[in-house]
């Protein structure tokens, strides 16, 4: 789909607001790939109402969930040009962009959730949010992503051989195609929605992904193995065109800096309950889960992907932060 086709179905989806949205001066059109009810989804409905009753009615947001959109890479572009004035993004998108991104994405760069909510919530967030105003992008909050592990269609994975000669879609993102080229297997790059019907008729073996969008996307009818490697912990980001950003207030601004992060307790909270609810329904369809695998291999796999990855001075000293963070 072009750019401008994309933006015409913005617009005309922009028009298409509940009676609530359209009472208010300023509606920001907000974009998201998963289906209403998930957690990102709800934890920026709430930073809408938020906005409302703290502008008294003055800004609010449409979000636009199930990639009404389009998908991310297009829904980036858009943000950009400012026809999306909020957009939910998965990191790995990004990477190719803005460059300190590619940190928080390589695998088992966060030793635990607890880890991670550390980072990304101290000064090390706060630099990444930073980085993405130079690329037109206002950085607002850092979401969960859960862990991604390893889910296909043929067989248990316990071990790296495993992987060896399997397509396995990940994001449209260098590093992780790199990291699936070290674990032996062939990457396929291919955006969220195509990844169902891809496994279904034999395109790609397999994909991974975190316990809620395993589920929610289906794919669990159709890729019966799902192993708990967790190999990546890469939050999700909330960003905001530049160009929308510049038309508010600097009071405006504030507000809607401060009801995104009021908005992350309310996020991890919904992912904590979604992903025991999701791994719940998974095992109940008859998925087999497989837990009992050494990460280490994995884990040293990974040395060639930081190597090519992490070179500039300003990415190895923000590993050795996050590393250092306790």
């Amino acid at each position: 789909m072009t750019f401008m086709k994309l933006a015409k179905a913005a617009l005309l989806a922009s028009v298409m607001m509940t009676g609530s949205a359209m009472a208010c001066e300023t509606t920001l059109r907000s974009s998201d790939t998963h289906p209403d009810g998930y957690p990102t989804v709800e934890a920026v409905k709430a930073m809408g109402k938020l906005l409302e009753e703290r502008t008294n009615g003055r800004l609010c947001i449409e979000v636009f969930h199930s990639a009404q959109l389009g998908q991310e890479k297009d829904t980036i572009e858009q943000t950009k040009f400012g026809v999306i004035d909020m957009n939910r993004v998965s990191m790995g998108p990004f990477n190719n962009l803005v460059e300190e991104t590619k940190v928080v994405s390589l695998p088992f760069i966060f030793r635990s959730t607890e880890h991670m909510h550390k980072v990304m919530d101290g000064p090390i967030g706060e630099d990444i949010l930073k980085a993405f105003e130079e690329h037109g992008y206002v950085g607002l909050a850092f979401f969960d992503g859960g862990s991604r592990s390893f889910y296909n269609s043929k067989k248990p994975i316990t071990s790296v051989d495993d992987l060896k000669g399997m397509k396995v879609r990940v994001m449209q993102s260098d590093i992780f195609v790199d990291m699936m080229t070290a674990l032996g297997a062939n990457a396929t790059p291919m955006p969220y929605g195509e990844v169902y019907s891809s496994i279904q008729t034999g395109v790609i073996d397999g994909a991974e992904n975190n316990w809620p969008s395993f589920e929610s996307s289906g794919h669990f009818e159709v890729a019966k193995y799902y192993t708990l490697n967790q190999h990546l912990m890469v939050p999700e980001v909330l960003v905001m065109s530049k160009s929308s950003w510049d038309k508010l207030s600097a009071e405006d601004q504030a507000t809607v800096r401060q009801a995104a992060k009021d908005a992350v307790p309310l996020m991890r909270d919904l992912w904590v309950a979604r992903e025991k609810a999701s791994e719940e329904k998974v095992r109940a369809a008859g998925a087999q889960v497989i837990t009992e695998i050494d990460k280490q291999p994995f884990i040293d796999a990974m040395k060639p992907v930081y190597e090519k990855h992490v070179t500039s001075d300003k990415l190895k000293d923000l590993v050795a932060r996050i590393q250092a963070t306790e």
